[in-house]
């Protein structure tokens, strides 16, 4: 698997973006917690869906309700689309049309297969610690009418890319020296993501503490 290696996956606009470290992809997808899945219905109609995911080995996992006709037709073997996308910063040319974001984003095409049996129930495992690390162990471990709810889908990591946007402002020269444009501020504002306070639901027993894996959560 390297990002950018197919026909398919070749970064053509602004290719000095593209970037074809494996590692590098597997950090973007293990940094991500939503992505987001391309499918169409019965008529053509195409549909983008966010998911909660998780990365094991070279595959990405996520799931759906087996009632959904979207979640179906990927598991009909309908070839999809799948990106997960981490905004960085925000970028302040001097123009407005120079103006962008700094991001990472990561792109998996491909057929998904439906897992099922221990296979299924190892993703679900994954999908859950990746979201919320430590809380397997703890909570009620699904049941047999839960799964039977659930499609639980593979795709391999064997065709992706990945287009990674950094650095500062890259401004038109004529608006380096205007005389107007030129003394305006220009960088970038860097985003970051934060847990903040749990917050306790009222079915929880009074004493019952916020468990300490969570208050180790970090983003």
């Amino acid at each position: 698997m390297q990002p950018g290696s197919t026909d398919r996956t070749r970064v053509r606009r602004f290719s000095d973006k593209a970037v074809t470290d494996a590692d590098a992809l597997r950090s973007v997808l293990d940094a991500g917690l939503v992505a987001h899945v391309s499918v169409r219905d019965d008529e053509g109609q195409p549909y983008v869906v966010p998911v909660a995911y998780a990365r094991r080995g070279d595959q990405v996992l996520f799931h759906g309700s087996t009632g959904s006709r979207l979640f179906r037709a990927l598991a009909g073997g309908q070839p999809t689309c799948l990106t997960v996308t981490l905004l960085d910063a925000l970028v302040l040319a001097r123009s407005a049309f120079e103006s962008s974001m700094n991001y990472r984003c990561a792109m998996v095409i491909g057929v998904a297969q439906r897992l099922t049996g221990d296979d299924e129930l190892d993703a679900l495992r994954v999908i859950t610690e990746h979201l919320l690390p430590g809380r397997w162990d703890e909570a009620r471990q699904p049941t047999v009418k839960e799964r039977a709810a659930t499609l639980t889908l593979a795709l391999d990591l064997s065709e992706c890319s990945l287009k990674v946007s950094e650095g500062p402002p890259e401004d038109d020269p004529a608006d380096l020296v205007d005389p107007v444009y030129s003394k305006i501020w220009a960088g970038i504002v860097p985003l970051r993501e934060a847990f903040a306070e749990p917050v306790t639901d009222e079915h929880t027993p009074a004493g019952v503490p916020v468990p300490e894996y969570v208050r180790a959560w970090e983003r």
